[in-house]
């Protein structure tokens, strides 16, 4: 009652002062987050059998992580440098009961490109899941384009075939559109994603009212401190905005070193954060907040606890840990 009293009495002016400091106290507490890895790793994925298409120097990459309709957990993994033909990549696929458990097993290879649909042999990459109505849409890309499959159970994925294709875009031949990343923002599906048109690495978003008619691409985050001018400075996009307020983008610029069983340079993913999710900083650092070692990163959230999956080290698997929004200290 006090200050109501108060309040009333007031000047215009000072209610004015009051209500900005309010108003001010209030985009602190949500503009100010940062992520933090909360723990320690557990490994659920490994290097796979993948039978005679097996090679000492593979690697597994870019992944997607989701639950599926049976409630089980699945993560398909880019394998490269395989013994595939063309660019040596295929999915291969792992099964969790929890996205707690480790060692998740491996259910064997899950798709192959298919060059009579116009994709690029071996070129397959970086699939990513999203849940809709009851559909399971798994976007990816071929090496040049960015293709749609879907899926009823969360497991067994077909191609969406548009003029006997499953491209839904690209950008100028041979600048490797990959990495897609989907997200629903204001009722528009925005599908993030990279590309190096002559070898300089950028990312770009384009947005759809119904994940098949896709805009004009937008360059959102390039350059700044990891650099410009090669292709591997900005991979890996995933965006996601914990609380009302802004939105953080995760950018892979580094995979770091591994030698003779011995880390070199760690991995490296820097995060921006930004009100505005068609601009996290080009050519310059204005939205960095953070930087994590970890490569590839995807981050889930289930029930009010989020997690942060990644690739090993080593490149020899992927390995999940718990992730907490702390208030920065900047």
């Amino acid at each position: 009652m006090e200050l109501i009293r108060i309040l009333k009495s007031s000047s215009p002016t000072l209610l004015l002062l009051i209500l900005s400091i309010s108003c001010s106290k209030n985009r602190t507490a949500t503009s100010s987050l940062v992520p933090e890895i909360d723990g320690e790793w557990w490994q659920v994925a490994g290097n796979p059998d993948l039978g005679e298409l097996s090679s000492p120097e593979q690697q597994p990459v870019d992944f997607g992580l989701w639950q599926a309709a049976d409630g089980t957990w699945q993560l398909w993994s880019c394998i490269r440098k395989t013994k595939e033909s063309g660019a040596t990549r295929l999915f291969h696929r792992w099964e969790g009961n929890s996205i707690n458990d480790r060692d998740w097993i491996p259910m064997g290879i899950a798709m192959r490109a298919d060059t009579t649909l116009g994709e690029t042999a071996g070129g397959l990459q970086a699939p990513y899941v999203i849940k809709e109505q009851g559909k399971y849409y798994m976007f990816y890309g071929d090496w040049n384009n960015i293709c749609l499959a879907i899926s009823d159970d969360g497991k067994t994925f077909e191609r969406v075939l548009r003029n006997k294709t499953p491209r839904l875009f690209g950008d100028l031949e041979e600048t490797n559109t990959r990495d897609p990343m989907v997200i629903k923002i204001s009722g528009l599906w925005y599908c993030y994603y990279t590309a190096h048109p002559n070898n300089d690495g950028a990312i770009y978003v384009r947005t759809s009212p119904d994940y098949y008619s896709w805009g004009d691409a937008e360059m959102v985050s390039y350059g700044g401190s990891p650099g410009k001018g090669e292709l591997w400075y900005a991979e890996c996009p995933h965006v996601v905005q914990p609380a009302k307020g802004p939105y953080f983008l995760f950018r892979t610029f580094s995979y770091g070193n591994y030698k003779s069983g011995k880390l070199i340079s760690p991995p490296k993913t820097n995060i921006y954060r930004s009100g505005n999710p068609k601009d996290f900083g080009i050519d310059n650092d204005n939205y960095l907040v953070k930087d994590l070692p970890v490569a590839a990163p995807e981050i889930v959230k289930l029930g009010d606890q989020w997690y942060i999956a990644a690739l090993k080290d080593d490149l020899k698997g992927i390995r999940i840990a718990r992730l907490k929004w702390i208030k920065s200290t900047d």
